[in-house]
């Protein structure tokens, strides 16, 4: 038996979207069968540029999470990110780390609505599109926004923190 309607949105996503007042965006949230876990997985899935997916990418600084949003075809300089938090260590965070920081499994993971609040460091390389395509909590499902609106609800920081962007 087939169904016309799409399968519901995460349920923490959901939540988190009600209490910014973003609840209608769940009718943009588009879901596919196949994974979307990868950038160009997505990419490929939407029909747009790698570089207009935002990778929502958990760090641990100095023992502490930290949320680095970067474009889907761009790779995060972790010293670039060390010398913006001021940290002495900064590498990826572990599976367990991020589901227990975000709630959501890595290749799903959205850039707001987590369990746990973070700093948020986002690529200033997001705001060369229009509109940018992140994962609204699943490997299978992702919605579109603005990046600066993006980038406001994940209460980022801009920052030059993309491999190749050292001065």
């Amino acid at each position: 038996m087939s169904t016309s309607q799409p399968p519901p949105v995460h349920p923490l996503f959901a939540t988190a979207l009600a209490e910014i007042g973003l609840s209608s965006l769940t009718s943009d949230v588009r879901h596919f069968p196949d994974a979307t876990r990868t950038a160009a997985e997505a990419a490929a899935a939407i029909g747009c540029d790698t570089s207009e997916i935002v990778k929502s990418l958990i760090f641990e600084a100095d023992g502490e999470p930290v949320l680095v949003l970067m474009d889907g075809s761009s790779r995060v300089d972790v010293d670039l990110v060390r010398s913006e938090l001021g940290a002495q260590k900064v590498k990826r965070a572990g599976a367990d780390l991020v589901r227990a920081t975000t709630g959501y499994a890595i290749g799903g993971v959205p850039p707001f609505g987590h369990i746990t609040r973070t700093t948020v460091l986002a690529d200033r390389g997001l705001l060369t599109h229009p509109v940018v395509w992140a994962a609204a909590g699943t490997p299978h499902s992702v919605f579109p926004m603005p990046p600066k609106d993006l980038i406001a609800h994940a209460g980022a920081k801009l920052a030059d923190v993309r491999e190749g962007s050292a001065s």
